[in-house]
């Protein structure tokens, strides 16, 4: 069972790692400092957008845009840390006030 565990918390933490390279080179693609003229930057774009899009989008139709800036991700972060948090409470027995 802690083998299964450990390998949803290392897909979780792979995720989270997606996310936070998917916002940085949304910044770096606005600001202009790389061009998705590149195939190589448009195919990685691509790949982190298909992955990331379709748990971002629930949490952007609750959670509007605060100032142009989507904390999506963010939410999205904090959920999966709860959530890895919450199934080695559950499974190994540590939890606890």
């Amino acid at each position: 069972m802690y083998s299964l565990l450990q390998l949803i918390s290392t897909v979780i933490t792979l995720y989270i790692w997606a996310l936070i390279i998917s916002a940085v080179l949304s910044w770096l693609v606005a600001f202009n400092v790389i061009n998705t003229g590149n195939r190589f930057v448009y195919m990685v774009g691509d790949f982190l957008y298909r992955i990331t899009e379709p748990a971002l989008r629930p949490i952007r139709r609750f959670i509007p845009l605060l100032g142009g800036i989507d904390i999506s991700p963010v939410v999205l972060i904090l959920i999966l840390i709860f959530l890895r948090n919450f199934l080695f409470e559950i499974f190994l027995g540590q939890g606890g006030l």
